[in-house]
């Protein structure tokens, strides 16, 4: 990996794993969907002049119909229920079940009717991420918060799918355009959501607050898509993909220097078997092939056993830009 590839990837794997740590901080002052409308609107602020500037708007919007299924399972619904989980949940705890991403990714595609080919070892990685999970409800959630772990179990679901959507219908659309579009869509239909709940704030929020929600649409949001943009030009889709076991080491180190949440076993437990699962169940071999064609000098892999990269850099992130 190359300088500037080993940089960006460092940037974007603190920008998608301290999402947790700021909506958990958002979360105790502001309600869940109030977070959603601030971070969607400011992120989409940033994005859509850049979109606009690239003429990536009208693309997308002519084909509306999968950008809008993509919305509601990605943005829509996924940061609503994160949101609340968290007010319940820690923060390292909501990180680390969103790492099942990759286990939920091969169901999505299983639905899709995509040509998956399982080897043993990544039937393996289903049944070790699922103890994974497990270990983390029942050794650091317990019963009583069950009804948190269902919201991040859809967030998990959405977020697998989302991808999927795009990969699948549309994967020709510019990355940046389908991601401002999106945001700026989820912000709109949020106001009256929040304006019928009575969730605008009655008094200017504390500090913390405002600069939660600033770092979740301003770093996690905006900058995490234009880094992932760059660190898939950079060193490829499927390398790029390996950032999703540094998101959860984040979200637990941030979560313990800065709420104090504490690292129990189950976390441990919880990471390196859900983890460990998501390596396996995404592990494939490939067949030498030469000379490259069109469709490798595209970015497309080809592969025997598991599930492709998608070329599109939209639907080739792993999950945490829409946390």
């Amino acid at each position: 990996m190359t300088r500037r590839g080993l940089i960006l990837f460092v940037a974007l794997g603190i920008a998608w794993g301290i999402p947790y740590l700021f909506i958990k901080i958002a979360v105790d002052e502001l309600a869940p969907e109030m977070v959603v409308l601030a971070r969607a609107g400011l992120a989409a602020l940033l994005l859509l002049p850049i979109a606009l500037y690239r003429r990536e708007v009208m693309p997308v919007l002519r084909r509306w119909k999968p950008v809008l299924a993509y919305t509601v399972v990605e943005i829509v619904l996924p940061w609503f229920f994160l949101n609340s989980a968290e007010q319940r949940l820690p923060s390292s705890t909501a990180g680390l079940l969103i790492s099942a991403v990759p286990l939920a990714g091969v169901g999505v595609a299983l639905i899709l009717g995509r040509a998956v080919k399982f080897a043993w070892y990544n039937w393996l990685g289903i049944v070790v991420g699922m103890a994974g999970v497990a270990a983390l409800v029942g050794l650091d959630v317990g019963g009583s918060d069950l009804v948190a772990v269902a919201q991040v179990a859809i967030v998990v679901v959405g977020y697998a799918l989302g991808p999927a959507i795009l990969a699948k219908w549309v994967p020709e659309l510019p990355g940046i355009g389908v991601t401002a579009v999106s945001l700026g869509g989820a912000a709109l239909a949020y106001v009256p959501f929040v304006a019928l709940r009575g969730s605008f704030p009655t008094q200017w929020p504390s500090t913390p607050a405002i600069v939660a929600i600033v770092v979740l649409a301003v770093v996690c949001s905006a900058l995490a898509f234009v880094l992932m943009i760059a660190l898939v030009g950079e060193i490829g889709p499927v390398r790029m993909s390996a950032i999703t076991y540094v998101n959860p080491a984040v979200a637990i180190l941030a979560g313990a220097i800065f709420l104090s949440e504490p690292i129990t076993a189950g976390t441990i437990i919880g990471f390196v078997l859900v983890l460990s699962g998501s390596f396996l169940v995404t592990r494939h071999r490939r067949e030498p092939v030469a000379p490259a064609g069109p469709e490798e000098a595209a970015g497309v892999e080809l592969e025997v056993d598991g599930v492709s990269e998608p070329p599109n850099p939209t639907s080739a992130e792993p999950g945490s830009r829409r946390t």
